[in-house]
């Protein structure tokens, strides 16, 4: 079966290429996915596949019925854009301006939908049954996975697989790693309130541009000091506002960043510590404050049995140059809560463009993928499917013989 899979795939590679490239023309981004969610249910109707829309909003379900009985497999992949303008020289620009997938979720929706049309052609043979999940607004928290898992996208679901085309791993490679592979993403956001005036007299003032620079630099001290050196994380300021003129010391500043973390308590702990640099420093400058913790994606913590099916389908597959276990990524994605709810793994495909000079991280506006790679991560979904959806009809058999 996995053999005449795998044909239908390669068969249909061209036109996974050119879905992405449609895909990639016309980019919608987080919660305004109207358009693109209209165009993966046209495709599912026109395969006569079982169809949710509207699931938790935007999002796409769509259902395999295997010829036998036997467990259920879910596969997952998003579809929003970014609010980016796509600077790339390429046919299949994008023709939206300040939109562009600048993080690879077309070619995710074009690997699941051709996957969908080959594992639909051989289902007769399929030992149980595949929900094929499209994600709706990834990019931006809450995100759609919360929702969509609210609605019942993973309602009967035994495991779940879903890659990331990764863009600066090289072509051929499967990236992999059992427990937490991505972080846990938060924002805060903080007010310093002081008392401005004249800047020749700044003995009249408290300074709020001087005490946020204070507590900026204070802020410094809590990965390096506070956090357990054996626990990963991130304590990054990436905006620091106060709107005066030259010659006017500042009544109030803002700074917004962001946290990364892969253990809870340590999250629970650096939001704590913020508060509490920001409350002392306050208190040191006489100035008041306002504090706002927003926690978004928990962190991605994979599974150790799907894992490992993972790993020992991508070392069987011809196309498949290298496995490889990754270190732990400080970006965060809302997989988390799928695998919050059922096993399963989560893994990164390389999909590294062939000239160097391409090559360009993710959410950059000259973004782009190889999209041999989109054909690697179908083959490599689709035979962690098959091959959970066997073992587990054998391991049942063995149980009632």
């Amino acid at each position: 079966m996995q053999h005449n899979l795998f044909e239908s795939l390669e068969k249909n590679y061209h036109e996974m290429v050119e879905i992405r490239r449609y895909l990639h023309q016309h980019p919608e981004v987080s919660f305004k996915e109207y358009k693109t969610a209209e165009y993966i249910a046209n495709y599912y109707k026109n395969l006569g596949i079982e169809l949710q829309t509207n699931v938790g909003g935007n999002g796409i379900v769509a259902k395999i019925h295997g010829g036998r009985p036997g467990k259920t497999v879910a596969l997952r992949a998003d579809f929003d854009a970014l609010p980016i303008q796509d600077e790339k020289d390429v046919p299949y620009k994008s023709t939206v301006p300040g939109v562009m997938h600048a993080c690879g979720h077309d070619g995710h929706t074009a690997t699941l939908l051709v996957l969908a049309k080959s594992l639909n052609e051989v289902k007769d043979e399929l030992e149980g049954s595949i929900v094929l999940i499209h994600q709706h607004a990834e990019e931006y928290a809450p995100g759609g996975a919360i929702a969509m898992i609210e609605a019942g996208c993973l309602d009967g679901v035994d495991v779940i697989f879903g890659t990331h085309l990764w863009a600066t791993g090289p072509t051929g490679a499967i990236l992999y790693r059992e427990g937490p592979i991505m972080a846990a993403a938060d924002r805060f956001e903080i007010t310093v309130k002081g008392s401005g005036g004249h800047g020749a007299h700044p003995h009249t003032t408290k300074d709020a541009i001087v005490i946020a620079s204070q507590i900026v630099m204070n802020l410094q001290q809590i990965v390096s000091r506070r956090v357990d050196p054996i626990h990963s994380a991130v304590v990054s300021v990436g905006s620091f506002v106060s709107e005066n003129p030259f010659n006017v010391i500042a009544d109030s500043a803002k700074l917004g960043g962001t946290v990364r973390t892969f253990d809870e308590e340590v999250r629970a702990q650096i939001e704590a510590e913020i508060e509490r640099i920001v409350k002392g420093t306050c208190l040191q400058t006489d100035s008041s404050y306002s504090y706002k913790y927003h926690r978004g994606y928990p962190a991605v913590v994979n599974h150790k049995d799907e894992t490992e099916l993972l790993k020992e389908v991508a070392n069987n597959l011809p196309d498949v140059k290298a496995v490889v276990e990754c270190p732990p990524q400080m970006g965060g994605e809302d997989f988390a809560y799928y695998l919050q709810h059922v096993k399963g793994t989560f893994f990164f495909t390389g999909a590294s463009p062939v000239n160097p000079e391409n090559v360009y991280p993710h959410h950059h506006p000259k973004f782009d993928i190889d999209e041999n790679a989109m054909l690697i991560a179908a083959k490599t979904l689709g035979s962690a499917t098959l091959t959970y959806l066997q073992a587990s009809t054998k391991s049942e058999e063995k149980v009632t013989s």
